[in-house]
Order: structure tokens, then sequence, then C-alpha cells
């Protein structure tokens, strides 16, 4: 009886949603299969470990960079070391990246672990810690003390200058190194070289947020599935005026990534504005309204970040409202003043305090809060404000912009609509961006210029 009347509920809540078909839009799998996109991912790994990571340790000054992980508590830095089939550290695992110098380059080991496709040397016994090949892929590994009894051979035989770790009062990336795992590597580094620990915190901060040209066909593909999915879902399509409500549209482009196998790394969320205001947190959307949503791509390592508008036709309408259309511009004047002053070189609070100060004779009542993107939604690198910060943040912002980088410009403009009796209407926008190798600033597809529109 118990089960049957839960059935029945769960019904009765099915039928008050509103869940509209699912448009065969997008193709099925339209990156590839989980297996093609793995291959992919490899080949970045390989490019990043090979191309990206030497040149930065050099740069920030580092011989030796070690970064000890265990399974479910891993360094932030790991999703950027490891293949895509390493889901997590198995146990523990100790990688340790060696600096030999310009014509042999920087060795990479892997104490416990694998090889990631060959491309570590895999330690787990002291022949293979004193030079020996390393074994093959195991999946069995020492996990106490053992895999500390391995490191210092390794250290002696690096005999590095400089040796970097982990750890960041500022940048959660950087600071990934736990007290657990410092007091045993601290008591397992040779006591000549534990005056050689550094702090390198832009080492792994810049290591995580440089983005490989190679990378950007498959971001491009995100991108245009993201610009898909808000159109469909701010359209007729899903929409019915006075019928569907916003938690009909997040949950549709929810499971829309879902039946495209991609994911997401946050919940999307569906807002509307309306003429006098709006008193439900899940309103149905009815015929002049202006619709907000900010959404998110997840596919191969890599996480996108978009906000567009829309708006919902009265009858006789075949246009928003021109105080709505001048409201739109000027969220597109702020995105154009924000990427004009990201010039690599500057920092995040630089950009952010000359973007205000042309934002305010420009005229125009916004606040600007972008941040990188890509291995993370939220990435690494500097922020340029947040909503609560247009001040400028301390440490974070203090970061210089870098080539090869990729930001979610994200930024919003309020402004009087006459249409609306002065009423003010606010345009949050949120578009993806890269700097190229040149410093050159671009959309990584394009950006929002005219409404999404509901009929």
């Amino acid at each position: 009886m118990k089960r049957t009347l839960l059935a029945v509920t769960a019904l009765s809540v099915a039928a008050t949603l509103v869940t509209p078909a699912t448009p065969a839009r997008a193709q099925e799998r339209p990156l590839g299969t989980l297996r093609a996109q793995t291959a992919i991912q490899q080949g970045w790994l390989q490019l990043r470990l090979e191309r990206v990571l030497p040149r930065l340790m050099r740069e920030h000054g580092v011989d030796m960079w070690i970064i000890p992980m265990r399974e479910y508590n891993e360094d932030p830095v790991f999703v950027g070391l490891v293949s895509p089939t390493t889901l997590a550290a198995r146990r523990r695992t100790i990688y340790v990246f060696c600096d030999r110098g310009p014509e042999e380059g920087v060795e990479r080991i892997a104490i416990g672990g694998n090889s990631q496709g060959g491309l570590y040397r895999v330690v787990r016994d002291p022949d293979a810690a004193t030079g020996a090949a390393g074994g093959q892929e195991r999946r069995a590994e020492p996990f106490g003390p053992d895999q500390w009894n391995l490191l210092p051979p390794i250290v002696e035989g690096c005999d590095p200058q400089t040796i970097a770790v982990n750890t960041s009062h500022t940048f959660a990336f950087s600071d990934g190194l736990s007290v657990g795992e410092w007091e045993q590597m601290s008591a397992a580094i040779p006591e000549p070289y534990r005056d050689r620990v550094v702090r390198r915190e832009r080492l792994a901060l810049d290591y995580i947020s440089e983005r490989l040209p190679e990378m950007l066909p498959t971001f491009i593909e995100m991108t245009k599935i993201a610009h898909e999915i808000i159109a469909t879902a701010f359209s007729n399509e899903v929409i019915t005026p006075g019928i569907t409500r916003t938690e009909d549209v997040r949950w549709w482009m929810r499971q829309r990534l879902n039946d495209l196998g991609l994911d997401t790394w946050f919940h999307a969320s569906v807002e509307v504005q309306r003429r006098g205001g709006v008193e439900s947190s899940n309103p149905v959307i009815m015929h002049g309204d202006v619709l907000h949503c900010d959404f998110g791509v997840t596919a191969l390592g890599l996480n996108t970040d978009t906000q567009h508008m829309g708006y919902v036709l009265r009858p006789g309408e075949t246009d928003a409202p021109e105080g709505l259309k001048q409201a739109l511009a000027a969220g597109n004047q702020l995105q154009d003043i924000v990427t004009e002053e990201m010039q690599p070189g500057r920092t995040g609070n630089e950009v952010l305090r000359r973007a205000l100060a042309r934002m305010r004779d420009a005229g125009i009542d916004g606040t600007v809060y972008s941040h990188p993107v890509g291995d993370h939604g939220h990435g690494a690198g500097p922020l340029i404000g947040l909503w609560d910060r247009q001040e400028g943040v301390p440490g974070r912002g203090d970061v210089p912009l870098r080539p090869n980088t990729w930001y979610s410009i994200e930024l919003q403009a309020t402004s009087p609509v006459a249409e609306w009796d002065g009423e003010r209407v606010r345009m949050a926008l949120e578009e993806d961006a890269y700097i190229d190798a040149d410093g050159a600033r671009h959309w990584v597809l394009s950006r929002q210029e005219h409404f999404h529109l509901v009929r």
C-alpha cells in the first residue's frame, strides 16, 4: 500500500509539470563517443606536459615540483596532469617533475599510480627509484610509508635548488597540499633539501589556466551547443506563454544536455523580469516578460559559461520594444569596453578599474564580474571583479592576464526602459572569449546582440 501511494504521488507531481518535447536539433553524441573524446584529451595532456609544463617551471624558477595526493582528496592540478581515464588518484600517488636541463628536459615520475599512457616513469620499488625502467602498469601499489620511502632517492638524483609545493593562502588552485601530506612529505625529503622547498603559487595557477590552441575547435563546438540549447529553450518549442514555468525551462535545458551525452558544472538558472515585478520564485512565463538564463556545458574536461536574454512577445509585437533593445545594446557596449581593456600583462584589478571608469564615462550603470574558464567553470587565473567587489579583488585580482587563456566575460548593465514607464531592466550577459598567443581578444563563437524571441 505504501509503495502504491508513493507511485501515485510521483505521478501526480510529474503531471503538474510541463514537459516540452525534446527537439532533434543537435545530433546524438555531437562531440563523438567517449572513446573518441578520450583520445583527443590524451593528446592534449601530452602537449601540456611536453610544451607547457617545462616552460612554466623555468619561468617560475622551479627545478622540482612535488605533488602528492590521496584517493578522493586530489590536488586541483590533478585533472591537468592525468589521462581522462584516471578519474581519481589510486590510494596515494606522488607526481614528481624534475628539470634536468634544456637538453634532457623535465622528467615526469609517478610514485604509485600508473604511467598515464606512457607519459610518466612509474616508481614502485627501490630499484626503480634509483633508475630502473619503472615496471609495468599495475593496479596494486603500496599505500602508506612505502611511497614516501621512494621519494628521497628521487630528490637526491635530481639535486634541485628549488622544490615547489602547492600551498597558498590566496589561490585554491595552488593550495592542494593537505596538512597530512605535507607533514609526511617534509619528513621524507632529505634533510639537506628541506630548506630548498618554496612556494610558487603561480606555477599551478598558470599551468591550469593556460589553454592549448588545439583545444579551441572543441570549445567552439561546445559553445555552439550551448547557444543552440539556449535558443531552443527560449522559443515556442519549449515555452508556451501562460503555461510554462521557469523551472520547466531550466530542467528542459539540463535534460537536453543529458540526452546529448553531455554534462554541466552547475544547475542552469532561468529568471523572469516583468513590468511591476515578479513575486513567485517559479513564475509562469507570460507575454511581455524579459527572460534570462545562466547555462554551462561540460565535455572533454572543459567547461563553458553563457548568459543570454530573451523576450516573450505580446500579441501584435514582432520584436522587443525599442527600450529593451537599447538596454541590451548598453550591455554589448560594456562587453566591448571590458574586452578592449583585457590586455595581457595587466592585472585583473587593473582591467576592472579601467573598464569601470570608461563605463561611467559612457553613462552605463553596470557591474563587471568576469572570470577565467577552462578546466574549471570558475577557472584559474585573474578575476576581473566580483559582483560584490567592484573595488577590486585583492590577491585573486592581482594576477596578470596571459596569452593563450580563456575568459567568461560576465557583467550586467541596468537601464530605464521607456515602454515600462522608466522601470529599470537588468541585462545580465556572459559570453566566453579567449586571448590568443599574440594577445588579441576574440569571442569563442559570437556574442548575443538580439533577444531570443518567444511568440
